[in-house]
This record gives C-alpha cells, structure tokens and sequence, in this order.
C-alpha cells in the first residue's frame, strides 16, 4: 500500500495532544483535534447564558488546552502561522470527521477502559487501512485492540512520543502481535523522515524501553543521594552537562517533567514487574513520599525540588529545597575535586574514567549510580529490547543524554568497567563476559564506513539497522580523513564530495576553521565535485567568530591588525560563494554570528529544522562584517526590485541584525531571509549530512557554473539611511537605546543602506564588504565594544539590544 500522511486525528487535547498536534501541523499535516464535551457550565458560561449544547461551551475544553499549549515556552510550532492548520472540536460534534483522517492517534487519560470505550466509537467510523495508535505510556498495548476488528487490529499499534514532542527525538513504536508488519515499517520511517524522530522498536513490556531504564536511573540516583545526603544543587551538577545529560540534571528534570508523573511511571512498574532483579529501586524514596504528601509536584505546582519566589529586594530568586529539613533555602555553594579535575577535558568519553575514579564524595556518588546503569541494562536485554542498540537510542532520545549506556561503558573500556563493578559488589548480564571471552573487547565499533554494534544473539557484529541513509563523520574518521588542523577536518564523504568538519570550542571560527575552509574548498576544487559544510557538534554549528584574538589586537590598538582579519573572514566567506564548486552549509543548533553568515554565502543550505540563526555582533557592540551585513543589502536590493516600495523588508532585515534577534527555528529563520525559498529544511538532525551530499551531488549532476561576484546590487543610499536615522534618534531621545546602541545602529544603517549616495543606485558586492568592514574596524576600538567582548570572553553574556 503506498501510505501519505495528509490528515491526522489527534484524541485528547491535553498537554500531549496539544504538542503532538503542533508537531503534525509543523511537518505541514492537517490535524483534527478533539476532546470531551463539558458535562457542567462554568460561572462566567451560565452569566453569559449559554447552555451545554452551544459550541463556545461544547468546544471549552479544546479551545483551553490548545491556547494554554499556544502560550507555553518552548513553543510547540515552528511558527505561530502553522496554528491554521489545527482543527479543533469535540467528541460529541466532530467524531465523525475522523473518517477522513490517515493516521488516528488516542491521546487521552490513562485508564484502560476509558480508552477502549473510546476505540470502540472509533472502529465503527474510521475508514479500513487507517492507522491507528496509542500514545500510552504505561498501559500494554495489547490490552487496548482486545475486542477490535480484524483491520483494526492489523492497523493498531503504540506510539509513544517525549515531552515536548517538537524538542524530544524519541518515538517508540510499539507493535501488538496481530500490527501489520508494512504498518510498523511505515511508522518506523515516517517518524523518522518525517517527524524527525529517532524511531525505536519496543517490546510491549511495562514502561518500555526509555521510561524503563530512565526512571529506574532517576529513582536509583535520589536513593543513592539518601543515602550520600548530597544536596539538590550537588546531584544536579554531578548529573547535567559534566556527563553529556541536560543541564536541568535529575531534579530540575523531575520538576519540569511534574514528580506526579515520574511517580505514576515509578508506582506502575514496581506493581507490573514480575522478573525484575532490581524492581524495589521503584518503590518510592523518602524524598518523592514526603513531596507528594505536600502536594510539591514540580512547576506545575510552583515548587517541588526548587521554588522560584522574590526576595526583599522584589528580585526572582530561585530556592532549593533541604532534603534533611525540607524547608526552602538559597542555593549553596559547593566543590568536588572529581569535578574540578574533570573541567581540563572536553571530549566528554574521556571525561567518566576520571569522574569513576574520584576519591571524594562525587566519585562515590558516580560508581553507585553509572555503574548500576551498566548493570542494569544490560540484564535488561533481551527482556525490553533484543538488542543494546535500542536501549542507547532510546535514552540519548527521550531523555537528552549525549551518549548512551553502553557508548558510556565503552568510553571507560568494558573489561574495565566489568571490574569496576565487581569492586563495588555489581554484578553484570552473563552475556558481557561471554562477548569479552570471545575476544569481543567492545560493545560498537566502526568498520568501513559503517557504525557495528555487538548482537547477543549473532553473538558477533552486525551494522545497526535503520541508519542506512545516514553519513556519521565519526564513523567515517580517521580513515576517511584526508586533512585536518586543530579546529577543522575534511572527510571523504564518497562520490567525489568531502566534508568540512569544525571542531573548535562551540566550533567557533578562528584562524584554525578559515583555514580548513580555504583548504575544503582548494581541494574540492582540484580533486572532488562538491563540498559540504556541517558538524556533529551537540551544543552549536558555530557560535560565531572567535573574539580573543580580536580582543587582543583591539585592546592594544593594533588595527592594522583588525583590518586584516576581517578582510580574511570577509575574503573566505566570498570563497564559499564564488568557488568553481558547490558548497552547501548544513547548519543546526546555533548558527550565530560567523556561523550565520557561512550559511549565507552557501549555494544551497540544508538547515535542521531546530536551527537557531541570527546575526549577533550588535550583542557585543560590533556589526556583521564577514559579508552578513552586505548579505542582507543584497537580499533585501533584489526584493525592492521586486516590488518592495516600502522598504518594510530592509527595516526588518535592520532591526533583525540590530537587535541580534535569533531565529527560534529554521522555519523562522526563512522569514527572516536567512534561508531562501530554494533551501532546504530536515527534521531529522541525524539525516542532516546525508541530505547536504545529496543536494551537492544534484548541484554537480545539474551543471554548476562559477558564479560571478555581483556588480548590480540595489541600496537605497541617502533614502534609506534617513529613514533609519530619524527611528535611532527618536529611540535615543526616548531614553530607548544609550548613545553607544546608537552609535552602532547608525553604522549599520550606513553600511545596509550604501553609505550616503545621493540617490538609491546599483553598487558592487566589495563596495558593500569595504562600507561593512569599516563600520566594524571603527567600533572595535570603543571602550563600550571592548568592555562587551571582555565580559563574553570571561564567561558573561553580552546585554541584548
């Protein structure tokens, strides 16, 4: 059957509804989203004089959620447009219209008899060969398509995405013994192409695989913490960004996430687990009794592990919770010498010998808690999932970890890790030492290209399946690798295309990354057809231009020197336009600054829909000069040559780059004309690379000719520049901007509009280069530009315009 998605019923509309429909409507589906019909009227419904049967009152429940989902951070669409493509209604009016939805997804309370009540209503009015499934997140799925038609049945199945669904990777698919294989084929593809998923085959075992292993790490660790009498702030330091985990760590997590839901998951495994050697790490600690007796339920509560309140001053201070008094107090400071000894190593693998090691508390606290994560899944295989692979992506997915459990295990060697284990009285799955005794050292390795991973079953390497159409650079190196310096690497990504990779801190663009684009685009050049600009990086594609040595030579008023490095910048961007060979960017995460404008010079731009672009430098007093500003111009040049009599589309190209704005999506950052109707947007972050080869691969098939730095680039001169200048004074006189914001916006006004030509002329792309580097070489001596710098260089951030 060749399977579209154009339509999707979502039942419930509750905060997963809500966001599971906004992520539909993100990919561009159409969604049906309905819930119950009120059975009471409110106060202010029966003063207007409604009854229960008017569609203000049958529709409340609906409308409330999908406005409450609408207002909440993060945003759940990737622009306040894609709302259109919500439908809202009720059960009572609108059920119906699930006829002639292709994929019906119940997302409502928990209570297995309510959801077949429901599933009953729906066989009898979905059209046969309809998907449908479950986004449950604990009820066995098995149970929910007893009684059901056969074409139900065959077309049923689980599907069950994180919070929030735009931001969290993982959606498990979770099959019942009578779901079509073509159905579990199809979700498995379409989530991850085009939900941008890392789709996961689970066993219909309790919790599945992500909330199975991630809640037993959750309730291992605060019973350790009991145990230890480590502090809030203590724990969530040892288990945020030091080991690859977000930076909210385990009880800012559980108070965003809401502690009633950790324990209802916590609560519901320890009554359904029947074979499980470490069930009673679920029953419930000290901490989640006293904090649920409380009625303490995290944000939603206003206070769980943290309470935000305002001090005698008036100002928003965040308290901690004492475990031993459970009263709120200011955080406190603390050290562990395992941590400070941790910060001189940035690759993070290398990072959990040195954590496993430590003498003092924090080391004590990481052997009881990583070393029984090790233990613990690998007893859970084949139990929840046939394979370690599973396990791994269903964490690193749902929960935000940079690597996995057994990738962890692998860091610090298995053999070694084994022994670790037994030192503190663990004990692993029988089936590690029978891989090691079979001369198996590690549980992946790479291997022509290919990432293996070790089969329990095989009992030998098999290629991870499901990653076929993806390029890893760190699969590919070192034997790919045909250069590399300090900041960059160029890889061999096959057909005659390479890869520059940047691998600087936040892969910041200092003189080591200009080179490795000049030599990218040399050897292109000479001996490949395309070449693609992209990065594995977790944090940012680029953060932007490296500002120390900048500082330096500003500082010292060594301007010669500046005039020289941006020229440089200026120059390698221009190489990126004007190579004799393709080159397309593939930016993600943040594109700021430098990383922005390497994006705008690319033939073509293959975004992550989760890019966050902006050109940023006003942030620190200066304006883009590595072609961003001229970038702009030029773009803005061709849209009032093509009808842009306002000049609406220059004021916000302006205000975007003077207020250091940053786009909250690739979506959005094509409204700010960062990207261009031709380039492109993935949802897939792991597809990101494989699609930047093939657009360059279509640019070489079709015929790339060297383009020609343009000659004919519109500005508006005296114009436009009066325009600005009047909306910069009045902003200033108003007390709005201080004079040094001032000084910076009529430099950018200049440089934007062409200076102060007479008339709205065409001029050369240099002219423009030469009006933006001139700007930025007289605002890098002012005191107030170098103070901005100073403060970011030392850890700061630079106060937004």
């Amino acid at each position: 059957m060749n399977r579209s998605i154009k339509k999707v019923a979502i039942l419930g509309s509750g905060i997963m509804g809500s966001r599971i429909a906004c992520h539909f409507a993100n990919i561009g589906v159409d969604v049906l989203l309905l819930d119950i019909a009120p059975k009471e009227l409110t106060a202010e419904e029966t003063a207007k004089g409604l009854s229960l049967t008017h569609p203000a009152v049958k529709n409340r429940i609906v409308n409330l959620a999908f406005q409450q989902t609408l207002k909440s951070k993060p945003a759940s669409l990737y622009v306040s447009d894609f709302a259109k493509r919500i439908k809202l209604g009720n059960f009572d009016d609108n059920l119906s219209d699930i006829a002639s939805a292709d994929w019906i997804m119940e997302v409502i309370v928990e209570n297995l008899e309510i959801k077949k009540s429901l599933f009953e209503k729906v066989d009898a009015i979905r059209t046969k060969g309809t998907l449908i499934s479950s986004n449950t997140s604990g009820i066995p799925i098995h149970l929910m398509s007893e009684g059901r038609s056969e074409d139900f049945q065959k077309h049923f199945c689980g599907t069950h995405f994180f919070n929030p669904p735009r931001y969290l990777r993982l959606l498990e698919i979770i099959p019942t013994p009578q779901t079509s294989p073509h159905v579990i084929q199809f979700l498995l593809k379409f989530g991850q192409t085009n939900l941008g998923k890392t789709t996961v085959l689970c066993k219909d075992t309790p919790a599945f695989i992500a909330n199975r292993v991630g809640v037993y790490s959750m309730m291992q660790t605060m019973k350790v913490v009991e145990e230890l009498g480590l502090t809030v702030e203590q724990v969530d330091k040892l288990t945020s960004k030091v080991v690859g985990r977000p930076k909210s760590g385990t009880f800012r997590l559980s108070d965003v996430v809401g502690l009633d839901t950790t324990v209802h998951v916590a609560n519901n495994l320890h009554k359904a687990l029947t074979n499980d050697e470490s069930k009673d790490i679920f029953v419930l600690p000290k901490m989640l009794q006293k904090l649920m007796e409380n009625k303490w339920l995290g944000d939603k509560t206003g206070q769980g592990f943290y309470k935000k309140t305002k001090n005698a001053q008036g100002k928003t201070e965040i308290l901690s919770l004492d475990l031993q008094t459970f009263e709120y107090r200011p955080a406190q400071k603390f050290s562990f010498e395992t941590l400070d000894r941790s910060k001189a190593i940035d690759a993070l693998p290398k990072r959990f010998e040195v954590l496993l090691a430590g003498k003092d508390l924090a080391g004590e606290f990481y052997r009881r808690t990583i070393l029984d994560g090790f233990r613990y899944a690998s007893h859970r295989i084949p139990e929840i999932a046939d394979d370690l692979v599973k396990i791994d992506q269903a964490i690193c997915a749902g929960f935000g970890w940079e690597m996995g459990i057994f990738e962890t295990w692998d860091a610090i060697g298995v053999q070694k890790g084994l022994d670790l284990m037994r030192e503190n009285g663990m004990e692993a799955a029988a089936w590690v030492q029978e891989m090691l005794e079979k001369g198996f050292t590690s549980f992946y390795k790479n291997e022509g290209g290919k990432r293996l991973y070790y089969d329990i079953v095989s009992k030998n390497y098999r290629a991870i399946e499901g990653i076929e159409n993806q390029i890893f650079l760190s699969t590919l190196k070192p034997e790919k690798v045909v250069y590399q310096n300090d900041d960059a690497t160029i890889v061999d990504l096959g057909d005659d295309i390479i890869c520059l990779e940047f691998h600087s801190k936040m892969n910041t663009m200092g003189q080591g990354v200009l080179e490795g684009v000049q030599k990218a685009i040399d050897l292109a050049e000479k001996n490949y057809r395309g070449l693609v600009i992209g990065n594995e990086g977790v944090e940012a594609f680029s953060a932007g231009a490296n500002l120390g040595m900048l500082f330096m030579f500003a500082a010292n008023q060594e301007f010669d020197e500046v005039n020289n490095m941006i020229a440089v910048f200026q120059n390698t961007m221009m190489r990126v336009r004007y190579s004799s060979i393709p080159v397309v960017v593939a930016p993600h995460t943040l594109a700021l600054g430098g990383g922005c404008e390497i994006s705008l010079h690319a033939d073509k731009l293959v975004a992550h829909a989760e890019t966050y672009m902006g050109l940023v430098e006003v942030g620190v007093g200066l304006i883009p000069a590595g072609g961003g500003t001229k970038e702009m111009a030029m773009r803005m040049g061709d849209a009032r040559q093509a009808g842009d009599v306002e000049l609406n589309r220059l004021q916000q190209a302006f205000m975007n780059i003077a207020t250091a704005k940053v786009s909250t999506s690739a979506y959005e950052a094509k409204e700010m004309n960062y990207l261009r109707p031709f380039d492109r947007i993935v949802l897939n972050r792991s597809q990101l690379i494989a699609e930047a080869k093939k657009e360059a691969l279509a640019l070489a098939d079709a015929g790339y000719v060297q383009k020609q730095q343009r000659s004919d680039v519109w500005v508006e001169g005296k114009q436009g520049l009066a325009l600005f200048k009047a909306g910069i004074f009045s902003m200033k006189m108003g007390n709005y901007i201080s004079d040094h914001d001032a000084l910076i916006a009529n430099k950018l006004a200049y440089a934007i509009c062409g200076g102060d030509l007479d008339s709205p002329q065409m001029v050369t792309e240099q002219y423009l280069l030469d009006l933006e580097r001139e700007a930025f070489l007289s605002l890098s001596g002012e005191k107030k530009t170098l103070e901005r710098i100073s403060s970011l260089l030392n850890g700061g951030k630079p106060p937004r315009n």
